[in-house]
């Protein structure tokens, strides 16, 4: 995949980074499956630790020109993003050392699961107001929660937000702000991952030289896919469009089943 291509996807992972809270990483997997073909089995390996980096960079520079009062609702999280972080470098070293092909059919079956909850089961494409505070609840999700969420997360390379936002949804949260907070979490999961990916290449490509490999991070296609997000983070974040809430609801759904055919395909 040349890079003029993955330029233009990094243009998509910018607005997923917005719209859904992905940062990115959740679209870079296919992407940088494909784009490291020639690796086998490893791509996989490679993949959601470019991923984890991605949705680092992303993830942080949303989070850091959002406005102060639209994060209000992780004060007091500090247990939540340290438990994040925790399960976030387990998830990593995980991918390190589990068989290649364990992240890849993990990625599918999570999606395809996550896609049939959101469907099946209430309160995320009909949230329920619940009691406490005017409007829905507005309160972050349970400390317990952040360690496996970090841990399956980093593994799998999906990034926190397939997650967190049907969990905030579910708490009471519209699509707005529960895409928003994403951000904040996903950096919390994404920043010990990338430190330990970038730091390790245990079972990856044994034998042979890739000047584009710092780790298990393929650095050129990072590169590429942040140049072409971080832009439409800042004209998406100064000028958010306005989306109904069933139909942002909807979007999110719909961008799971795209990336779920473009990991199956990428097989």
């Amino acid at each position: 995949m040349n890079v003029m291509a993955l330029l233009g996807i990094g243009l998509v992972t910018g607005a997923t980074t917005v719209l859904f809270g992905f940062g990115g990483g959740f679209v870079a997997v296919p992407v940088v499956v494909w784009a490291n073909a020639a690796l086998g089995a490893d791509a996989i390996r490679v993949a959601t630790a470019t991923s984890a980096l991605v949705m680092l960079v992303n993830a942080g520079f949303a989070t850091a020109v959002t406005a102060r009062r639209a994060l209000s609702a992780l004060r007091g999280s500090g247990a939540l993003l340290l438990l994040l972080a925790a399960g976030g470098a387990a998830g990593a070293l995980a991918t390190r050392h589990a068989p290649a092909g364990s992240a890849r059919w993990g990625f599918v079956a999570y999606v395809a699961l996550t896609i049939g909850d959101l469907l099946l089961r209430p309160g995320f494409l009909r949230p329920r107001a619940q009691p406490g505070t005017a409007g829905g609840v507005r309160r972050p999700l349970p400390p317990v929660l952040g360690a496996p969420i970090g841990a399956v997360a980093a593994f799998l390379g999906v990034g926190g937000s397939v997650m967190t936002v049907p969990a905030l949804r579910r708490a009471g949260h519209p699509m707005r702000v529960a895409t928003t907070l994403a951000n904040p979490l996903t950096l919390a999961i994404a920043l010990p991952a990338t430190v330990l990916c970038l730091c390790g290449s245990a079972g990856v490509a044994a034998g042979r030289t890739d000047p584009h490999l710092v780790g298990l991070v393929d650095v050129r296609a990072a590169a590429a896919l942040l140049l072409g997000a971080l832009p439409v983070i800042v004209v998406l974040r100064r000028r958010p469009p306005r989306i109904p809430d069933r139909t942002h609801a909807w979007a999110y759904l719909g961008l799971l089943g795209v990336v779920e055919a473009a990991m199956l395909l990428a097989g």
